[in-house]
């Protein structure tokens, strides 16, 4: 039987911010019914957690799916109040931040491809429009998110853009969770690279049908 694996953040591991509803891993199990679903991701892990989930890693495991970024990034997000003299120098001080994500989320990808198991990667969906700064959010994340499609397309990885995928206001639970609705939107995507797997081919899942 195949076996699928979730790792990361809260964006897979939400059954507390959806109660009487189904949670992530539910909703992967019910789009593949004939498929063994375990959830090793934990809400509130930052990329560098990951090495301590795969620890965990069922030996019967096929395929994985990551997702993680989120809790580094709402951890720099105070840089976004922070004084500078002019844009430029807005921008060196977010390179930083890239910077130091780069690095972490190369080693875990790299723990992560170790397992030589058919991998996807998902990148981190932005706030819903009403929440507030919505707009600023959404450019701060696009220079996380640059470093995971980067590293996903470099090592040929199917990535699946939470983005795109959860792009309605019901899709959240809260301005950083997902709710029911778009927990199935996610959960029909990881469904979408599991059938669809191909060996060393990237390309985007935006959402199915």
């Amino acid at each position: 039987m195949s076996h699928i694996v979730l790792l990361g953040d809260s964006i897979f591991d939400n059954a507390a911010y959806v109660p009487g509803g189904p949670d992530v891993i539910r909703q992967v199990r019910e789009e593949l019914p004939d498929w063994q679903a375990t959830l090793l991701a934990v809400d509130g892990a930052i990329t560098t957690g990951v090495a301590s989930q795969l620890k965990r890693m069922p030996e019967d495991a096929t395929h994985l799916v990551v997702s993680v970024g989120g809790n580094d990034a709402l951890g720099a997000s105070y840089l976004l109040g922070q004084s500078v003299r002019n844009v430029g120098e807005a921008a060196a001080v977010l390179e930083q931040a890239q910077r130091a994500f780069a690095q972490d989320y190369a080693e875990m990808l790299e723990g992560v491809l170790a397992q030589e198991l058919p991998t996807a990667v998902c990148t981190i969906y932005d706030t819903p429009q009403s929440a507030q700064n919505h707009r600023i959010i959404r450019t701060a994340l696009a220079i996380f998110n640059d470093i995971i499609t980067r590293a996903a397309f470099s090592r040929g990885l199917p990535l699946i853009d939470l983005r795109l995928i959860c792009n309605e206001e019901a899709d959240y639970a809260n301005p950083i969770e997902p709710s029911v609705q778009g927990g199935a939107k996610m959960a029909r995507a990881i469904r979408a690279f599991a059938e669809g797997y191909g060996a060393g081919q990237s390309h985007v899942i935006a959402g199915r049908d």
